[in-house]
């Protein structure tokens, strides 16, 4: 499994608009809901705020991984956001959020939400990697470096 075969350039924002937690949640819904991916954005929101209040997806070091399982989606969809100003998240170290990948799998299927994330969380273990994803100009350089990291990873097992 790739991270490139379940996102698009089109569902990469660059330069987020929001600096608040639930603001950039329905920012990355709407570019989700726009490209026909999801279809209640307000219920998946609401799924989303739930999972939250269990433990914030701010993992630390810049990065967000909101997830969760929801009927409003057929198939794995992801949306990256990227924060030039950083989002309010509730990290588990106290800091801003730069980098946000939102995953959302269909109810039932366990298995493949569970390999998106820990593909996803492999991936953004690179300082290196988070670095040039910050960096991105456009949806299609940030795309473009995913690609790149992934056949590295994969070439280097």
């Amino acid at each position: 499994m790739k991270i490139s075969e379940f996102i698009t350039e089109k569902e990469i924002i660059i330069g987020l608009k929001s600096t608040e937690k639930q603001d950039v949640l329905d920012e990355l819904l709407q570019v989700l809901e726009k490209n026909g991916l999801l279809q209640d954005r307000k219920q998946v929101l609401e799924t989303l705020l739930e999972r939250e209040k269990l433990g914030s997806t701010g993992i630390g070091q810049g990065i967000a991984v909101p997830h969760a399982k929801t009927d409003q989606v057929q198939k794995l969809v992801c949306a990256l956001g990227i924060s030039e100003k950083g989002v309010s998240f509730d990290s588990l170290d106290g800091e801003p959020v730069f980098i946000i990948f939102l995953v959302l799998a269909p109810s039932g299927a366990t298995g493949i939400h569970l390999k998106a994330l820990a593909k996803i969380a492999r991936l953004l273990k690179d300082k290196v990697f988070r670095n040039y994803l910050r960096m991105a100009k456009t949806p299609q350089e940030a795309y473009q470096i995913i690609k790149e990291d992934e056949e590295r990873l994969n070439s280097t097992g």
